[in-house]
This record gives structure tokens, sequence and C-alpha cells, in this order.
């Protein structure tokens, strides 16, 4: 079952899409915590418990993207190793990542006991689902050790070329929390901490199944308990490739939850239907996301091999497939997004119609983060996080929070014009990927002939 594959010999769109298909489907299962969250308060709670479970998905959404950007150092720095071919190395980078996620683990859940209120509050939310999104928070944070966990285990995986446990464990575990949400959220009525509940308890599970599998088939390399240590090189190596992903990751993020906290001052309304909107908006991305982690760990191994110009192909064929099905999430969202909607609230139109508004102006970012995701796990199997994280923060504060508070101000407001923000953020992005992809080849090029030169 478990698949390690080697990206640096061989044909490339096969084994690409081999391997993308896979983290699409877990990413797209792993969506299905929130979304099932979503849905089902939807269908047995009020519009604040919606509300409230938006705002609280949607911190702990911008706590899981962070860890996974820190945790993508340790897939460029595994898959950059298996290129060059030393794996001897592969058991040390993983016993330093388990220490340091684990502490990172163990900080998040004692510190958000005492931060989340002030998150809430932060983003201003409505007054009606200020107790139950605080108490949405505080539960899951206190699974962070699972969150991180998932999140580690699966780098591992996809640094090896393996994308298939990942996929394997967090399905077992949706089935957990559907179960979950179903019962404590429905005949329970606990709300949206029983919806919290289930999410941890779901994460657990994936973790526990990603270690039985280790432990019963192995690693293709060594790997023992007295790998899990500190180790300031190779954590500096991970923080170093990581971190600015994860910079970058934050701060997108808190440019999204500042575009929140401007829709939560509209009314419960529109503040739920812009969470269900998110949450559908999560699913549209999905294929360019599951590309961004399928081009990073391509480009890892070939740039470690010093194959250089597999990883270009491969950037061409993931932005192709991507844009294909870019087309076609931008026809649903546009034309149908009413249909999406009314899958998380029944019998609520004014919240359907708003997340509807919301959806229309995403659907033009379908096509174009097909070619920004890409981008992204390029550059980051170069090992340019720097410069994936400057381009990230000129995006989301040079762009997207300022067009979408400009539009919060104009009247009638337009949750429509509201939704602007995004797309135009990943234009400009765009143009600074593309003129760094230019620079790179142009820099390669000229390193040959300086070097005949001397």
């Amino acid at each position: 079952m478990a698949v390690n594959r080697d990206f640096t010999q061989g044909k490339i769109f096969m084994p690409l899409m081999g391997f993308a298909v896979p983290v699409l489907a877990a990413l797209l299962i792993q969506m299905l915590y929130g979304a099932v969250d979503m849905m089902i308060v939807g269908w047995f709670c009020s519009p604040s418990d919606i509300a409230a479970v938006s705002t609280g998905s949607t911190i702990m959404n911008s706590i899981t993207i962070v860890i996974t950007g820190l945790a993508m150092g340790t897939t460029i720095l595994m898959g950059q190793k298996f290129g060059e071919g030393r794996r001897d190395e592969l058991g040390k980078v993983i016993g330093v990542s388990v220490w340091l996620f684990a502490a990172a683990g163990i900080v998040l859940a004692v510190g958000m006991q005492w931060l989340s209120p002030y998150c809430i509050a932060a983003m201003k939310t409505p007054a009606e689902a200020f107790d139950a999104a605080d108490s949405y928070v505080r539960i899951c944070c206190a699974g962070a050790l699972f969150i991180v966990g998932y999140n580690v285990l699966g780098s591992i995986f996809r640094g090896m070329g393996n994308s298939r446990v990942p996929l394997m464990t967090v399905s077992m575990a949706c089935l957990i929390n559907i179960a979950g949400d179903y019962l404590l959220v429905g005949p329970l009525r606990m709300g949206p901490a029983g919806a919290a509940i289930a999410t941890v308890a779901a994460q657990a599970l994936s973790v526990v199944l990603s270690l039985l599998i280790i432990r019963r088939q192995g690693l293709p390399f060594s790997f023992t308990a007295q790998d899990i240590r500190f180790d300031r090189s190779t954590a500096g190596r991970i923080l170093r490739l990581g971190g600015p992903v994860a910079f970058q990751d934050a701060l997108v993020n808190l440019s999204f939850l500042a575009i929140t906290a401007i829709v939560n001052t509209l009314g419960v309304v529109a503040a739920a239907g812009v969470g269900i909107a998110e949450r559908i908006c999560g699913f549209i991305m999905l294929v360019p996301s599951a590309f961004n982690q399928t081009v990073s760990a391509f480009t890892a191994q070939n740039i470690g091999a010093g194959r250089p110009e597999r990883a270009d192909r491969a950037l061409f064929y993931a932005i192709s497939a991507s844009l294909c099905a870019g087309f076609f999430m931008a026809w649903l969202s546009y034309f149908h997004g009413d249909l999406l909607v009314s899958f998380f609230v029944q019998e609520q139109a004014d919240v359907a119609a708003a997340g509807w508004d919301y959806l229309k102006a995403y659907s033009i970012d379908c096509l174009l983060t097909s070619f920004l995701f890409c981008f992204f796990g390029y550059f980051g199997g170069w090992g340019k996080t720097k410069f994936v994280m400057w381009q990230g923060i000129i995006g989301a504060f040079g762009v997207r929070i300022p067009v979408s508070w400009i539009m919060s101000r104009r009247t009638p407001v337009s949750i429509f014009g509201i939704g602007l923000a995004t797309p135009c953020s990943s234009l400009v992005q765009i143009i600074l990927c593309a003129l760094y992809f230019v620079r790179l080849k142009r820099s390669l090029k000229a390193a040959p002939a300086q070097g005949r030169r001397h």
C-alpha cells in the first residue's frame, strides 16, 4: 500500500497525476471536516450558531494552514535529500520534525485557551455568536497535538513521494467526523461545541492510524526513537524552508480574517452567508491546492537530483491540468452558486443570497489560482520560500485588505464587491511570480557561462 515515488527519472505527466490525485482526494476529505460542521450546524441550529462555526473554523483553518506551511519545510528537505540520494539522513529529518512540531502543538494547545476570546473579538463576531465561537475554538485547540501530528505525518509521507497513506488515514477519520457531528449536533443538541469535539476525535484517529501503518510497514530508511531529538542545524533548515511559507500563509489568512471581520460588521445574515461561501471556496480551490503540494514534492526531488528541466515541465503540466478544472469551477460558482449554498442552509433565502454573491467574485479566482498555486509549489521545491513569503505579503496587505475595505465603504455595500478583493490580489501575485520565474531561468543560464569564464 505504501508507494514511495522517485520523480527524478522516467515520464513526468502520469507520475505527476498519480501523485496529485491522492493528494486531491485527501484535501477533499479533509475539507469535509469543516464543511460537515457547517452543514450539520446549518441543518439543526440557528444563524448565530452558523456564524459561530464560521468564525471559529476560520480561526482554526488559519492555525492549520500555518502548521502546514511549517511542515512544508519537512517535505521540501526530505524531497531534496531523497533526490540527492542521501536517504541515510531522512530519519534524522523526521526525528527533528517530530520534536519540533510536538513542542509547537503543546504551546498552541495551552496558548489558545487564553487567546481564543481575543481572537474572536478581533474578528468583530456578532454578540449572539460569541460564546459558541469561543467554545468551538477552545475545544479544537485542546486537540492541537493531533492537528499538528496529522499535518507533520502527511508532510513526511509526501516528502517520500507517498500520497496514498495520508489519503487512507484521512478517509477513515472523516467517517468518524461525520458520524460524530450528526450525533452530537443533531440528537444530542450540543451545537458548535459538539462539532468541535467530533473534529478533534477525527484528527486523533488519523494520527493513530498513520502511526500504526508506520509500525506495521516500516520506512524505507533507518529511523529509531533516538532520532527524535533537537538538532539545531536540521531544525534550522526546516524552519528556514517552512518558516517563510508559514509566515506568508499566516498573513494571507490574516487578510481573510480581516475580510471576515469586515463582513461581520454587516450583521449575522452576511456573516453566515459569507462563512458558508468561504467553506465552499475551500472545495473550489482543492485542485490548485493539490497541485501546489504535488509540484513542491516533484520539484524538490528533481532539484536535489540536479534536473531542473523536469521541474519546469511538471510546472507546465500542473498549470494545464489545474486550469481545466478551474474553468468548470468558475462556471459552477458563478451560474450555480445558489445550488452550492443550498447544501449548507435550508429555508434561509437571505443567507443563501449573500453566499452566492460572494461566490460570483470567487469564480474569477478559480482561473487565477490555477497559475498561482502551481508557482507556489514550484518555488517552494526550489527552496525559494522567501520569495513566496514576500509576494504573499504584497498580495494580502497591498491589495486584498485595501480593496475589501474600500468596497465595504461603498453604499450600498456589495458582498460581490468585497469578494473581488481576492482575484485582484491573485492577479498581482501571478505577475510577480512570472517575473521571478524569468529571473530564475536567466540566473541559471548565466551561471554556467560564468563558470566557463573562470
